[in-house]
């Protein structure tokens, strides 16, 4: 028997290194020379001084920590504005925030479902709505991606009284769209939930940014809830579940992600509510982030979006992870998707558009991309 209980980690590193599937951090500079093409700040808002001053001002009232859980004394007069302003934007009667968009996904699965209940989960929902699904101690069914029909017969053939489905307004690694009308009404005509995670449809889609539910006439609807992030397009960190009054009330009371976690730091919350304050008086930011991808994927080669996220399929873990070291070191930060994060074969850049892109640096992006990808699909060609 070995003596080094944990030997097993090297043989995972080393077959992750052979696999082009290792995983390093890359701590970043204050300031950047690159272009960012990698991060989730669909608005451009990140260092806006607007939301720069939101953050600053909230720390002087409130102080650097929240100082405990929101049911002990991590609960401000600004949370609960903050609250009011998100679900207002979307159409929502109440809203909730948690420390994250993740938090947010567990805390209203896991506080909705239970034994005796059953999740439909599209195959592909974020991880944070699939580790939702496991700690839900509900019985649990994966539906094809999009598919209407496996929702509807998931749900029409269960057993269980209660029922949630899970999905994605627009989906985090290929950037396309959920049927959220179609999967509204056959939860409706089954007697489930809709739950929505708007992560990356809130500041882009719908009108003014108010996203994918608000787009298809869904807002309000007493059998839907939308979770969401604040660390996206509203330039801050923490997350809230918007909800009717009812699911509000009982989340405080059962959400274990809620109750038992710090709330979220004031400096977050301030500069939330001042991004979305600059949402909301210059609503033609969120077509503009559309605009941008268009912009992108002309570029890249592929299909126009239909949300802020440019997929740039490339096949192999290797050659992806190899194509985006070639636009960084060429001054272009993009993402790289690989096993687990997206299906074995299917290893991709991910682009993401920001609204504040500019003229010239679209054309720094066509001149690197269109280098760097010419390689990679060259390479990709030879190999298969």
């Amino acid at each position: 028997m070995t003596t080094d209980p944990l030997s097993w980690l090297d043989e995972r590193a080393d077959a992750r290194v052979s696999a082009g599937l290792r995983r390093e951090l890359r701590p970043r500079p204050p300031l950047s020379p690159s272009i960012d093409l990698a991060s989730n700040d669909y608005l451009g808002l990140v260092r806006h001084p607007d939301v720069v001053e939101g953050a600053i001002d909230s720390v002087r009232r409130w102080g650097a920590g929240s100082t405990g859980s929101r049911l002990v004394t991590g609960s401000t007069a600004e949370h609960e504005q903050l609250e009011k302003e998100l679900a207002e934007f979307v159409g929502a009667e109440s809203g909730l925030v948690f420390s994250s968009g993740y938090t947010a996904n567990l805390g209203i699965v896991t506080a909705l479902a239970g034994r005796g209940a059953l999740v439909v989960s599209d195959s592909g929902s974020h991880a944070s709505l699939v580790d939702a699904c496991r700690l839900s101690r509900a019985r649990v069914e994966i539906a094809a991606h999009c598919d209407v029909d496996a929702v509807d017969r998931l749900l029409a053939e269960r057993t269980e009284e209660r029922a949630l489905m899970l999905t994605d307004s627009v989906f985090s690694a290929d950037g396309d769209l959920a049927p959220l009308a179609e999967l509204h009404r056959v939860t409706r005509a089954n007697g489930a939930v809709l739950i929505v995670d708007e992560a990356h449809g809130i500041g882009v889609r719908g009108d003014g940014g108010r996203g994918l539910v608000q787009e298809v006439g869904l807002a309000g609807e007493p059998d839907l809830v939308i979770t969401a992030t604040l660390s996206k397009a509203l330039a801050a960190q923490g997350g809230a579940v918007l909800s009717s009054e009812r699911v509000r009330a009982h989340l405080i009371d059962a959400a274990r992600t809620f109750i038992f976690d710090t709330g979220l730091a004031p400096a977050a919350v301030g500069a939330a509510r001042a991004a979305l304050g600059l949402l909301r008086r210059e609503p033609e930011m969120a077509a503009r982030v559309l605009e941008r991808a268009a912009d992108i994927a002309r570029i890249a080669g592929v299909s126009a979006p239909s949300s802020a996220v440019v997929s740039v399929v490339l096949g192999k873990a290797q050659v992806a992870f190899d194509a985006a070291q070639a636009c960084r070191a060429r001054g272009l930060d993009v993402g790289c998707f690989r096993p687990p994060s997206v299906p074995e074969g299917t290893s991709r850049l991910r682009l993401t558009a920001r609204a504040n892109l500019t003229a010239a640096e679209l054309d720094v992006i066509a001149a690197v991309l269109g280098e760097v990808l010419a390689a990679a699909r060259g390479l990709e060609a030879v190999s298969a």
